[in-house]
């Protein structure tokens, strides 16, 4: 949101930020480097771990059932 100028003050990036700011509050245990925050990456990395385990996971079932 910090791209756009003014798009965290619009209707939108207040919805975005209210969606997301609970799951990001997860990783603010994670130390910052250089002042600069490492933990949006880590979450997004959580995400794309979890993505892959539950296609894994749908995977195997799908084979598990043919």
């Amino acid at each position: 949101m910090t791209w756009f100028p003014g798009a965290s003050q619009s209707k939108l990036g207040i919805f975005i930020n209210r969606l997301v700011e609970p799951y990001i509050r997860l990783f603010d245990f994670i130390p910052s480097l250089g002042g600069i925050g490492f933990s949006p990456l880590i979450a997004l990395l959580v995400l794309q771990l979890a993505q892959y385990g539950v296609s894994a996971l749908q995977t195997i079932v799908a084979n598990a059932l043919y």
